[in-house]
């Protein structure tokens, strides 16, 4: 009897790999590094990508009254008018210098990236992305849970579904995901559409609030009233409302979405990679329109919201509770407005999660792979969607859908963000020269480094979020970056006419190549060396050897292009240096090369390292020296799975 086959279960296994990976570079098995994947976008007119932008920044009308108004009270006009202050003379004068210097989408952090070498710079980013990461997280959770909020304070919606408020959340963040596993197309086109609709519900609800406002002259009395009882004279207002405006630091989300949809705004058809002036004079017009319309929508929607709602209607488990405006619209405009009100805001939240996704799944693949701080599939799409769709699960669960309560983590991410980008703009200004905004950007940096400072104070949750997504992401990236320490992690190597002359010469006989860890460079030291290895090694007398150096120049960079310059020391070493983040791989990857050009298996001779093999293990991990004899030989193994093809290591 037959034994059943296993072939269909392999087959199943095989197909999902593939669709998981779909769209993951293909990995040459010579060159260990990725194909440089395709980062083309389709282009569209800015106030189209306004529209995607404003699927983040624009949503934030359908919590931001009601986070307003449990932060200031009956401060909460005047709070917000300090916030739209801040976004216009200080938020939107960085982000439109940011767009200058960072015109392919990387935005703030790509400008910090410049200016720190080595490790340090490295950390520092994944420090950002930690808070970038939660900004993004947090946008999806926290949109998920206000939609779910305008969903079950509907009069339509049956009671029932009142305390299943986590339950919904994940549904939406489940078909969230199921929506960017399936593709995620179009995008630009159906925000419009949200986007239209939602400010233009907005705008009626607003109109109508003011409307009430304006024709109800007890409402501004007893506002007025109520004010002066309870604060006083108008200076300790004004302190007052500078003191609460961190709180309100949500309402300054979407400047960095606004940036890295760059790349998707089209320009003038003499831009050029290098030089997209009509790609950035777009972004400038999206980031000041859309800063002037929610500025407006902000002031406006605040007075409403404040005067004509019950201050006891804001606190959780209540009508306005993360649905201010919502609550206007039901009570004022009717319950049939009110419910397309609500059709509108939960699409437009679920949608700026959509934003936040797709803002993520751009950002991250844009540094941990080049630091080689991420797994191979964390280049397709599919699977990084699925371990974001299961962090924004456990953050609603912990969080338990509660709009408030996520509002510190999320205002956290949002200006850690902003002021390190004020911090990069007032350095670039500074190198420029540019004194006067030197000045002005320092005085930004210095109002969101005391907003930042403040809002961890009083909601240290959000920087523990933070810190949370920063450990995860270092930790993630540095056993990634150990597991792939041996990759060849060389994406080209170029050898000039005198290193191609000295293989071509070597090739006739045999390629003997001696790695030399570069020193004083004198006569002494190349002598001695040859002496050494031809004893230790007994190699013939006949046979040309060429010394190999390399030099270490930035040890935190994980795949680099190695090219390889031939030089003839005092008239009789021939010696093949380069220049490479680390020795082993370095070396790997000229053999290869060798071996391809000559058809030949060249061989390397080294010496043994002294020390603690762990310590070494370590100096190579961290500066790319260290063990190098064995990590050659490993990189090899890995790059070339065929022994009778690999080339020749010898230890002496």
């Amino acid at each position: 009897m037959a034994e059943p086959s296993n072939t269909g279960g392999r087959s199943v296994s095989r197909g999902l790999r593939q669709w998981l990976l779909e769209g993951m570079p293909r990995r040459s098995r010579r060159l260990a590094a990725f194909s440089e994947p395709d980062h083309s976008h389709p282009r569209s007119p800015w106030w189209k990508v306004m529209c995607l932008t404003g699927l983040d920044y624009f949503s934030t009308l359908g919590y931001q009254p009601g986070i307003a108004a449990l932060a200031a009270g009956l401060l909460s006009p005047l709070a917000t008018v300090v916030l739209v202050l801040v976004t216009l003379f200080g938020a939107l004068p960085v982000y439109r210098r940011v767009a200058r210097e960072s015109p392919h989408g990387m935005g703030s952090i790509a400008m910090l990236e410049r200016l720190l070498p080595f490790w340090r710079g490295k950390l520092f980013v994944l420090g950002l992305l930690g808070f970038a990461a939660t900004d993004f997280v947090i946008t999806m959770t926290l949109s998920a849970a206000d939609a779910t909020a305008h969903v079950i304070n509907n009069p339509h919606v049956p009671a029932v579904f009142d305390t299943h408020q986590v339950g919904i959340t994940l549904v939406f963040l489940a078909v969230l995901g199921a929506v960017f596993l399936k593709g995620f197309k179009e995008a630009i086109g159906v925000a419009v559409a949200l986007v239209a609709v939602f400010l233009t519900l907005n705008a009626v609800v607003v109109t109508v609030g003011l409307w009430h406002v304006v024709t109800a002259p007890h409402v501004v009395a007893d506002w007025s009233r109520a004010l002066t009882t309870q604060h006083g004279d108008v200076f300790l207002m004004i302190a007052l409302a500078l003191l609460v405006f961190p709180r309100l630091a949500l309402g300054l989300s979407g400047f960095e979405t606004g940036v890295a949809v760059m790349p998707h705004i089209k320009g003038d058809p003499d831009d050029t990679e290098e030089r997209p002036t009509g790609r950035i004079r777009g972004t400038r017009k999206l980031l000041t329109t859309a800063a002037l319309i929610m500025s407006v929508f902000l002031i406006t929607s605040s007075i409403v919201t404040t005067l004509l709602i019950p201050a006891k209607a804001f606190q959780p488990g209540q009508p306005a509770y993360g649905r201010a405006l919502a609550y206007v619209a039901h009570e004022y405009l009717g319950s049939g407005f009110g419910s397309v009100y609500d059709l509108s805001t939960v699409a437009i939240l679920w949608f700026a999660g959509a934003s936040a996704m797709a803002g993520l799944l751009n950002l991250l693949p844009r540094y941990l792979p080049r630091y080689g701080m991420a797994p191979h599939w964390a280049q397709a799409a599919r699977p990084m969607v699925l371990v974001l769709t299961g962090v924004a699960f456990l953050i609603t669960w912990i969080f338990q859908a509660d709009v408030n309560a996520q509002g510190g983590a999320y205002a956290t991410g949002v200006l850690v963000l902003i002021t390190s980008a004020a911090v990069a703009v007032t350095i670039a200004a500074r190198r420029a020269r540019e004194h006067h905004w030197t000045t002005a950007f320092g005085v930004i940096a210095a109002v969101f480094v005391y907003t930042t400072l403040a809002n961890i104070a009083e909601r240290p949750d959000g920087v523990k979020i933070g810190a949370c997504f920063i450990a995860a992401i270092i930790a993630v990236s540095l056993l990634s970056r150990s597991y792939r320490a041996f990759e060849l992690r060389v994406t080209e190597v170029t050898l000039d006419e005198t290193a191609q002359r000295f293989v071509r010469d070597c090739a006739r006989r045999r390629v003997r190549l001696v790695a030399n860890e570069p020193g004083a460079g004198d006569v002494a030291e190349y002598r001695e060396k040859l002496r050494q290895i031809r004893a230790d090694a007994d190699v013939p007398v006949e046979d040309d050897i060429i010394f190999a150096e390399v030099l270490v120049r930035d040890p935190s960079e994980f795949e680099s292009s190695l090219n390889v310059h031939g030089l003839v020391l005092h008239g009789k070493y021939r010696v093949l240096r380069m220049e490479s983040s680390t020795v082993p791989n370095a070396l790997a990857a000229l053999l290869l090369d060798i071996r391809d050009r000559t058809g030949m298996r060249p061989h390397i001779h080294f010496e043994w390292t002294e020390g603690n093999p762990l310590t070494n293990l370590a100096r190579f991990l961290l500066i790319g020296v260290g063990e190098v004899a064995p990590v050659t030989r490993e990189v090899l193994r890995e790059a070339e799975p065929d022994p009778a093809r690999r080339p020749h290591v010898h230890v002496g």
